[in-house]
């Protein structure tokens, strides 16, 4: 049953989370890029309805690491401040168990757990989407997809120079002959193309120039095309997606996406980022966790004797906060390099933060 003091630990912890939130949010967005958008509009660049819709897109990018951080900082605030008032002596004295106490908090963090998955999956991914409208798109540059054979040998390699949503720029084809060599294979001939564009599952190259090559290493003949498609159907589909999700960063990409462009990964033998990509996804499911993790470690570190130095608790939690977050591009570099399986590198720092959290909890003297 849900009673009096769990509706107000609840809602101690639920207002102190918010407003470390609201502080960490502040502090981030302070700096840097709130300045740039004040710069940015009275240049010219911006209106001031862009630069508010800006700013407004960037939360939800910091919201899903404030979410986590709030929850570390609410709880050990308001569990300091109970025992400094001496509420969970009373607590305690009455027969509440520590899992007891902290039940409300636990319920909080589940919540906020689930909060902060929908953050990474929904609201980032929009947010990048529309930032990115705002902005009006940006030509992305150097993407190389290769058309393999049943025996993975390479038919052909495509280079795209430039390229934005549907629109190429600056392609070059190389179609290789069936002529395999010690450390190469050899080339029928070479298109390059000016321009080309995604439509129908097709990629349709225009104003094109074809060198065909003679014994492999030699022009035999230079000719013009006006227009040629290059990959269709399924292949045309899968490699405009590899194309699109190649230069962006996984926090734009949604969870199903996600899921797909991994599969495309993998078929197409792309392992380093295959296996970066994959610990991403991990990540999806498993930094929300942390939410828990911190509610818990806030508890911890709030349960202090009377005279205790309040500074030492807020002085640990800052730590495990910037440890936190400091060793996971560690961790997705030891999975794209193989060192690590992507399952491993995305669940160790939660593992290794619940086993101090567990070590913790036999240390206090609760």
């Amino acid at each position: 049953m849900i009673k009096i003091y769990d509706k107000y630990i609840f809602k101690q912890v639920l207002l102190t989370t918010f407003v470390a939130i609201l502080l960490f949010t502040v502090v981030w967005i302070a700096p840097e890029m709130l300045l740039n958008t004040i710069k940015k509009t009275l240049a010219g660049l911006y209106t001031v309805k862009m630069a508010i819709l800006v700013i407004l897109y960037e939360l939800p990018k910091i919201l899903g690491k404030a979410l986590p951080v709030g929850l570390l900082l609410g709880t050990i605030f308001t569990f300091d401040k109970l025992s400094k008032d001496s509420e969970l002596t009373i607590f305690r004295a009455v027969g509440m168990s520590f899992k007891r106490i902290i039940a409300p908090v636990i319920v909080l963090s589940v919540i906020i757990t689930v909060f902060c998955f929908v953050v990474y999956d929904r609201l980032i991914p929009y947010a990048c989407a529309q930032n990115e409208k705002i902005h009006g798109g940006a030509e992305a540059i150097q993407y190389i997809y290769t058309q393999k054979d049943e025996h993975d040998y390479p038919q052909k390699t495509i280079i795209v120079s430039r390229f934005s949503k549907d629109k190429m720029k600056n392609v070059i084809v190389l179609d290789f002959s069936n002529k395999v060599y010690k450390d190469l294979h050899g080339l029928n001939r070479i298109y390059v193309a000016n321009n080309g564009r995604y439509e129908n599952k097709k990629w349709i190259l225009s104003d094109i120039k074809v060198f065909n090559m003679y014994n492999d290493e030699m022009f035999e003949s230079i000719s013009s095309i006006d227009e040629m498609p290059i990959l269709e159907g399924e292949e045309g589909e899968e490699a405009y997606i590899l194309l699109t999700y190649s230069t962006k960063r996984d926090r734009e990409i949604t969870n199903k996406d996600l899921r797909h462009y991994i599969k495309l990964l993998k078929k197409n033998q792309l392992e380093e980022e295959y296996r970066f990509m994959l610990n991403k996804y991990y990540q999806r499911f498993l930094h929300p966790c942390v939410c828990i993790l911190f509610a818990i470690m806030g508890c911890l570190l709030g349960f202090s004797k009377p005279r205790e130095q309040r500074l030492i608790g807020f002085t640990i939690a800052i730590g495990c906060i910037f440890l936190y977050y400091i060793t996971l591009p560690f961790f997705d570099l030891l999975a794209e390099k193989n060192v690590l399986p992507p399952i491993i590198t995305a669940s160790f720092p939660l593992i290794a933060f619940l086993s101090c959290i567990i070590a913790f909890y036999k240390t206090k003297e609760l």
